[in-house]
């Protein structure tokens, strides 16, 4: 317990060593010492390494280890624990290549699975207890019966780990061993499954493992998840107690080796709202720290800029430096829109304290005065909308902050925009877009139904579609682009969207198929 209260907080190393088939191959940089240095020096305490082994090594029966690979591998682990890290590594996409293939065929995975670990075990066999090793990364098999018949076959595979890295002898004797559930699911049917595992090896230098991406609508922005609201707070606080129920009260440390939301990514901006994201972050790092669970960011490259060695949204990342330590305060909203003409009129924010006191608004350092404060009610008023929309053009007209007692402050865009206009359109199920002046606004959510109510489209059962999966803001060329997998699902004749704005603006758009032909208009 003491020694994975040590790694909290973790950071990972994704879609680098983990990338098929080479460290570079899902586009991140090599990996250098001036980055784990960097990364070390923003609080970071442990580092997980995912490492996929498929193609480094030879045939069988010894699948000997490509000396280049591991040399490489160690290279880094060594840098890492020289920074201070812990450092954990894995089997991380074997999972899926050919682990999941144990049921059919146990002979062939078990011996490669104990062939590859048998290796590493003698490799790092007197490293530093700092050093630890996870068994699989989201274990998930073929051909059993369902997950029942998966969670015995898990057990195999977990005691065989267990068992061939302690007799490896050395510092493997006593050193930290990670088991995941099956899918690193936090199920209650999963970690009770897992928990009989660790009845059964009775060994005091073992931790659970689980991932966490949250309440699915929200983390990918479907069904109308676009928010952090009850359901994402219930999916938070239920998984995290049942890790602390079932493992922690009875001293077996939880490790969240993954965390994130599926669909935070630099590279598809838009899908999850900034302020809603840093809610779950601030929520995440509250009751993972009350219940004793230490959590590992999922970091494929949208968190670290890791060539530039800075983060992508410095705030994002004081959110959860705050976490590690305290609680912050958030807000109903990190916007408040005004319009480009007419009068504009007082807004009010509704402030989620978590604890700490309202201490006042500030601008570029400077603070402000015009505004009240009523119990948790903020509200900005209309002179000082005025001023702070200045000109009051198209899009973010000025960034406020609101302070408290401790945490990290809220960020409060000011914004102006019109209700979006969109117009009439011609194209294929394979290219089409609705041109739209967005004019100031940005997209949330789109819905689609069939002339009965039904929803239309790929996700059935919701009439509110996938979040750049279906449909795409393309903000620099004023279109929403509808895509081909959105129109694969989509039955010929007329379809009703409508597109739902943060400003709260609404537009309901036509679009009519036939065959591989689609038309639009807005009646």
């Amino acid at each position: 317990m003491a020694r994975v209260a040590a790694m909290q907080p973790g950071w990972n190393l994704g879609n680098t060593f983990d990338a098929i088939p080479d460290e570079t191959s899902w586009g991140n940089p090599p990996t250098t010492q001036a980055m784990l240095h960097y990364v070390r020096s923003q609080g970071y305490n442990s580092i997980r390494i995912p490492i996929t082994w498929s193609d480094h090594h030879g045939p069988e029966p010894d699948y000997t280890l490509d000396a280049a690979w591991l040399s490489r591998v160690r290279q880094v682990v060594d840098w890492s624990l020289a920074e201070g890290f812990y450092v954990m590594i894995n089997m991380h996409h074997d999972s899926w290549q050919w682990i999941n293939g144990y049921p059919g065929d146990r002979t062939t995975v078990m011996n490669r699975y104990t062939a590859l670990w048998r290796q590493l075990a003698g490799t790092f066999r007197d490293y530093s207890q700092k050093l630890v090793f996870e068994s699989i990364n989201e274990p998930q098999f073929t051909g059993t019966s369902g997950d029942g018949e998966s969670d015995q076959v898990l057990n195999e595979l977990n005691t065989a780990f267990v068992r061939l890295v302690r007799a490896s002898g050395g510092g493997n004797a006593t050193r930290l061993l990670v088991l995941p559930t099956l899918y690193t699911s936090s199920e209650q049917a999963r970690l009770d499954a897992l928990s009989g595992t660790f009845a059964q090896l009775h060994d005091s230098n073992l931790a659970a493992t689980v991932h966490f991406y949250g309440w699915w609508p929200f983390s990918v922005n479907i069904a109308g998840g676009t928010r952090y609201d009850s359901n994402v707070e219930n999916d938070l606080v239920s998984g995290f107690d049942r890790m602390y129920n079932t493992f922690v009260s009875r001293g077996i440390p939880v490790i969240v080796g993954e965390w994130a939301l599926l669909a935070y990514d630099y590279t598809r901006p838009g899908i999850i709202e900034r302020g809603e994201f840093l809610k779950f972050i601030e929520a995440v790092g509250y009751h993972a720290r009350i219940r004793k669970l230490t959590t590992m960011l999922w970091d494929a490259g949208s968190f670290l800029e890791r060539n530039e060695l800075r983060w992508r949204d410095q705030g994002v990342y004081e959110m959860m430096k705050a976490g590690w330590t305290t609680r912050s305060a958030t807000a109903s909203s990190d916007q408040v829109y005004v319009p480009r003409n007419g009068t504009i009129t007082g807004k009010t924010l509704t402030l989620n304290l978590n604890g700490t006191s309202f201490q006042g608004l500030r601008q570029n350092g400077v603070d402000l005065a015009d505004y009240t404060v009523s119990g948790n009610t903020l509200t900005l008023t209309a002179a000082a909308l005025t001023r702070l929309a200045g000109n009051r053009a198209y899009g973010v007209n000025a960034t406020i902050e609101a302070r408290f007692s401790q945490g990290a402050p809220w960020q409060i865009s000011i914004i102006t925009s019109d209700p979006p206009t969109q117009a009439a359109a011609t194209g294929t199920t394979s290219s089409f877009a609705i041109p739209t002046q967005f004019r100031g606004d940005q997209l949330a959510t789109m819905e689609a139904k069939y002339a009965d109510g039904s929803p239309a489209g790929p996700a059935n059962w919701t009439p509110y579609k996938g979040f750049w999966d279906h449909f795409q803001p393309d903000y620099s060329a004023n279109t929403v682009i509808l895509k081909p997998e959105f129109f694969n699902e989509v039955n010929d004749g007329r379809v009703t969207l409508t597109f739902h704005f943060w400003s709260g603006a609404q537009i309901t758009y036509y679009i009519t198929k036939s065959g591989s032909t689609v038309t639009g208009g807005t009646s």
